[in-house]
């Protein structure tokens, strides 16, 4: 009886629309789009009374409703995060945070530029020249190209030069990373005929031999980036497999993931592969991201040999494929810093991030203690203990780097509610939550006062 009541108290859209508050917004609104959200809010209203869970009906609170969906219609849902996770490269959150020259190259970049276009000659031109020889000149290789990520540029490759023919990759390289890409479904999804070899964790120069026919196409290598396989292992190396491939006429492709453009181990890091290192080893084909350990905005780099990259660049995949001139801009800004692999640490903030002192890192904490006391007040146990970052992004897997973290508990309330109040900050605070503390790593966080919530618990 009284949902019936109910119903019958819902006002028109047109009763809705007389009210002043939604004239004025038809000003500053489409006609169409107030229109829109008052019927939105009619039939929320309707489907309350009809669950039970609305008990009145209020005409102000259905005028509300409506200017409040209006304004979310005008608010954008791209909102700055700052990354207190401790995980250096975020894939949730954007992974590399980008340097100030790539910055100034997007903001360049947003109006028009010599994209395709050759000032030289006044014709058309290509855009990968825009970031092909610095690409070369860091890597070594006889030429190159860029898509939009790096999944794209194994897929590309493999369609390019094996559509309809096999691949033969080791078991123990059938790599899966973040999103649910697997480089068997990749595989397949380029047309190309997956043929495994070896066991997870051995695999011989003589598998690779034996699984040579006429109908194949590559020799395939994937850098397991995001893991590592300890204990009673065996792989090929990429210098021997290229060695076969050569023996059989095959190329030689080989995936690093994150690539890296320089040695880590001069700043303290693990080893990872250099993209320099698999082109002198005689890969014919590398591909790497541009937006993990490069440090740059997502994208796929595709380098190697002339005659592979000129075929890969003519597939009319490419065009699908191909980066935009913001991405080429930020890339290009990127490289030029490695042409200085002294300052590298300082212009580079994934490098400056992974590098941190932990003595800075410290001080950084100790400065967010007070100023987290001073906003929380009573009720809050706030205090600098250690803990351990990681690289993420699918990167140096297993390397955990000491830093120093803000846990804050409360007398009663959950971590998951004190998370939820950084999360609701403006701008949002990521952290995380470990054995019931919620954590604020200070490793990735330029500024104290950036973890400081701007509303109150």
């Amino acid at each position: 009886m009284m949902k019936n009541r109910l119903l019958r108290e819902l006002p028109s859209v047109d009763e809705l629309l007389r009210s002043a508050p939604l004239k004025e917004a038809s000003a500053l609104y489409s006609a169409s789009a107030v229109t829109d959200s008052v019927r939105k809010s009619i039939e929320d209203a309707r489907s309350g009374i009809i669950s039970g869970e609305v008990t009145a009906i209020s005409f102000d609170g259905l005028v509300e409703a409506s200017l409040a969906a209006l304004r979310r219609t005008r608010c954008s849902r791209v909102h700055r995060v700052i990354n207190a996770s401790g995980t250096v490269l975020h894939t949730n959150i954007g992974r590399a945070v980008l340097s100030e020259e790539a910055v100034d190259a997007i903001r360049l970049a947003s109006g028009n530029i010599n994209l395709e276009f050759d000032l030289v000659s006044g014709e058309r031109g290509e855009r990968d020249s825009l970031v092909e020889d610095l690409i070369k000149r860091l890597t070594g290789a006889d030429s190159a190209t860029v898509v939009n990520n790096n999944a794209a540029s194994v897929l590309l490759a493999l369609n390019s030069l094996a559509e309809g023919k096999e691949v033969v990759i080791s078991r123990g390289e059938l790599i899966e990373i973040g999103g649910s890409f697997r480089l068997p479904e990749i595989i397949k999804k380029s047309g190309c005929i997956l043929k495994e070899v070896g066991t997870t964790n051995r695999t011989h120069p003589k598998d690779y031999a034996s699984a040579v026919t006429d109908k194949t196409a590559l020799l395939f290598k994937a850098h397991t980036s995001n893991y590592t396989v300890v204990g009673f292992t065996a792989e090929v190396g990429l210098a021997e497999l290229v060695d076969i491939g050569k023996k059989h006429g095959l190329p030689v492709v080989e995936d690093l993931g994150s690539g890296s453009l320089v040695d880590l181990t001069r700043y303290g890091l693990p080893k990872e592969p250099l993209v320099s290192g698999s082109i002198e080893a005689g890969a014919d084909i590398v591909t790497f991201s541009g937006d993990k350990l490069l440090g740059g905005p997502q994208s796929g780099i595709i380098a190697g040999k002339k005659e592979f990259v000129d075929k890969i660049r003519k597939n009319p995949l490419k065009r699908a494929l191909r980066a935009d001139k913001l991405t080429l801009a930020s890339l290009e800004a990127t490289l030029r810093l490695y042409l200085n692999k002294d300052t590298l640490p300082e212009r580079l903030p994934t490098l400056r991030h992974l590098t941190r002192p932990l003595a800075e890192i410290e001080a950084a904490a100790n400065k967010a203690l007070g100023l987290l006391k001073e906003k929380l007040g009573d009720g809050f146990e706030i205090r600098v203990e250690d803990g351990e970052s990681v690289v993420g992004g699918g990167s140096l897997p297993g390397h955990n780097i000491a830093t120093k973290v803000v846990s804050v508990t409360h007398k009663t309330e959950n971590p998951e509610r004190i998370m939820r109040l950084f999360l609701d900050s403006t701008p949002s605070i990521l952290g995380r939550i470990n054995k019931e503390r919620f954590l604020l790593d200070m490793r990735t966080v330029e500024d104290p006062k950036d973890i400081i919530p701007s509303g109150r618990f």
